[in-house]
């Protein structure tokens, strides 16, 4: 009726297997060669969600996206108003 069968455990899961794959990213980037370039982490585990939440979380990492530039943008001008874009 929920449109899938995942129950709290399984989230459980999946969020175990997230930070276990962070984790060792870390683990691996710490040990490292000094010139080798560090590993990026892992996407996460795929988890059931409906087209609604998808749509709204990919809303909000647009809004958050947008306004990390813009605090960026206004960080640049202050420090360096010769490399503040012109709009």
């Amino acid at each position: 009726m929920a449109g899938h069968h995942w129950q709290h455990s399984d989230y459980m899961l999946a969020d175990l297997v997230d930070g276990i794959s962070q984790l060792v990213t870390d683990f691996r980037n710490a040990n490292r060669a000094e010139k080798a370039a560090p590993q990026p982490y892992p996407e996460p585990a795929w988890r059931p969600e409906s087209a609604k939440a998808k749509k709204k979380r990919q809303r909000k990492a647009r809004r958050e996206a947008a306004e990390a530039r813009a605090g960026y943008q206004r960080i640049v001008a202050l420090a360096t108003p010769q490399h503040a874009e012109k709009g």
